[in-house]
């Protein structure tokens, strides 16, 4: 078996670590036990570019139980658990090719080891597979010759699978689990929310109450670190370019301002739009010495780390995943995890609990991909709605929440236009 990791001396912790995170995943634990009966997969092989934690392994053993064949990389140079790797491949006996901070060069190598599985579905958080496979030349042709479809983690991905398909450059379908509401309305507010100011403490030891608390996006993943942030006792501003969703921050008891203006009242700053240079070289001029500066969107592209470098007369790390950049008028502003995720650079990431849900649709999407795959066209689907609500179920059952039924007369209501008032 091939792969790449660390150290294989770190399985023991990696595999105690995994046992740990598949407590809080009941609905996963589900689809691995039918998994394993039916085995919907067999034959199948997979190719999965996501985050190498502990709620992925549990992923990768509920495909394996399934029957397929799995290969697993990083989708960011950061965010691998050493040890979760380790045991993947020790315990687990599953090909992953992840080393936490390794370069782009190696980064990009793993994703091609991944893809020299010749996979039949990749999974991504990042759209990084894709986009290998879309590049023209030989051995992205041999690495794409079984292909059926592929399924889509994060926000960011589907925006450039979105863009890809408008252009008519999509080559096949692919399953945007993000878009599913058991994975953006939980996984993205709650988990990015937690996780995000979690990496913050953890990083710099900073007291989060009381300080002028910066969130640069008010999608759910803005909407669960502020609110995070105020219930840790922040006083929170939120910079938009959407009206709709200034609108909504406003509403709910947010202080909204433009960015030139949070630059200069900001002590924590914080972007997850999934765009490109949201603080840029006039905003760090206008910041206070000491700001910290931080980023929970999938690329490091959010701040510009270049026009940062350029400002600095000097930079130094001065603890883990923090740089102190010293400008040349002698203020300091802090960098966190070099831009990266923060939210799974300094610490774990979701909780388990969370992505047992995302996962869920994960898993449940490549059995979907199985069976329809020959029906599917080269454009982004959303999550099929009985396995959004089907998980959703299967989560509140998992925690003893019981709902109402509709009756016969209230199903009737709903579906006709004849009765009114």
């Amino acid at each position: 078996m091939k792969y790449d990791v660390k150290n294989l001396k770190l399985s023991g912790k990696g595999k105690l670590r995994i046992e740990w995170a598949r407590k809080d995943m009941p609905v996963l634990q589900l689809i691995e036990q039918r998994f394993n009966k039916e085995k919907p997969l067999k034959g199948i092989r997979v190719a999965c570019c996501l985050h190498v934690t502990t709620e992925t392994a549990n992923l990768m053993r509920a495909l394996k139980a399934g029957g397929a064949t799995i290969a697993l990389c990083a989708s960011n140079p950061l965010s691998t658990q050493d040890d979760v790797a380790a045991s993947l491949v020790k315990d687990y006996g599953i090909p992953t090719f992840s080393i936490k901070g390794e370069d782009t060069k190696t980064y990009y190598a793993h994703v091609n080891a991944a893809l020299d599985t010749q996979p039949h579905i990749t999974m991504d958080d990042g759209a990084d597979l894709v986009s290998t496979l879309h590049k023209v030349n030989s051995r992205s042709k041999r690495q794409g010759a079984n292909i059926f479809a592929g399924t889509e983690e994060t926000t960011t991905g589907v925006i450039r699978l979105r863009a890809m398909e408008k252009d008519g450059k999509l080559k096949y379908p692919i399953i945007a689990v993000n878009d599913a509401h058991t994975k953006y309305l939980f996984d993205n507010r709650y988990g990015t929310g937690q996780s995000t100011v979690d990496g913050i403490i953890r990083a710099t030891n900073k007291l989060i109450a009381g300080s002028n608390f910066v969130v640069c996006g008010y999608g759910w993943c803005g909407r669960g670190v502020a609110m995070r942030a105020k219930g840790m006792g922040a006083k929170v501003i939120v910079c938009e370019v959407d009206p709709l969703k200034a609108l909504e921050a406003a509403l709910d008891g947010f202080e909204v301002r433009p960015m030139s203006y949070a630059a200069v009242a900001g002590d924590v700053f914080v972007t997850v739009t999934g765009d490109i240079n949201v603080i840029r070289k006039e905003h760090f001029l206008k910041m206070k010495d000491g700001a910290i500066v931080c980023n929970s969107g999938h690329f490091n592209v959010e701040i510009d780390i270049p026009a940062l470098n350029r400002l600095s007369k000097k930079k130094r790390p001065i603890r883990d995943f923090v740089e102190e950049f010293t400008l040349r008028n002698n203020k300091k502003i802090f960098l966190l995890g070099e831009g990266r995720l923060i939210n799974l650079v300094a610490a774990e990431g979701h909780p388990p609990s969370v992505m047992d849900m995302s996962f869920a649709n994960q898993a449940l999407s490549a059995e979907y991909i199985r069976k329809n795959y020959q029906r599917l066209l080269r454009k982004v689907y959303r999550v099929p709605e009985d396995i959004d609500k089907n998980i959703a179920r299967l989560k509140l059952k998992s925690l003893g929440i019981n709902i109402d039924v509709l009756t016969a007369v209230q199903r009737r209501y709903l579906s006709s236009w004849e009765m009114g008032t």
